[in-house]
């Protein structure tokens, strides 16, 4: 399930005594507008006394990343509730969108610590500098040198007429690189 950042602006209905309630906005973390909205009253109820009935919702809207082709840092803070209590977590998580990085925390939450999505409440995020990261597995990717080299290649063949779904051998998929020898 796929994650999109919604901005909802909402209020109580006005009324006789309060011809003009106070606003609020609120940035959610929603699969989609239905389950932001729903999350959105479910919040002011519990926040602002305010329930869907006596409320008016005044804006929706997606918010999309303004560079999705750059890789960034994402630091996220989160509150969560788990089998013994509730607690606070700061994570961090390399993507190109901040979608994608609440998606990967939803999914670590999940395999880590066994935390479903309905009790994981996003703080804060925020994009951070490199000199900022705290976290290895995200600093390890910092070095401008940084090499992936290919360790099990699978040669081509050479004409079209060798090549067939069958061999009577089995393909050698070594790599010589650098005077080693790699298998």
């Amino acid at each position: 399930m796929t994650v999109h950042l919604y901005e909802l602006v909402g209020r109580q209905t006005p009324t006789a005594t309060e011809t003009n309630p106070k606003i609020y906005r609120m940035k959610i973390f929603a699969a989609d507008e239905v389950r932001a909205k729903s999350m959105f009253w479910g919040f002011m109820r519990r926040l602002q006394r305010v329930k869907r009935s006596n409320g008016q919702l005044l804006q929706i809207r997606e918010i999309f990343e303004k560079r999705p082709e750059q890789v960034k840092n994402f630091g996220i803070s989160v509150r969560y509730n788990s089998r013994t209590g509730t607690h606070n977590m700061y994570k961090e998580y390399r993507d190109t969108t901040l979608n994608g990085a609440v998606e990967q925390m939803y999914k670590e939450m999940a395999g880590r610590h066994r935390a479903a999505r309905s009790n994981i409440q996003v703080l804060t995020t925020s994009v951070i500098p490199a000199s900022k990261c705290r976290r290895f597995h995200v600093t390890q990717f910092h070095d401008g040198a940084i090499k992936f080299p290919l360790t099990r290649r699978r040669p081509r063949v050479a004409f079209e007429k060798h090549s067939g779904t069958f061999r009577p051998f089995r393909t050698s998929t070594f790599f010589y690189m650098c005077g080693i020898h790699l298998n």
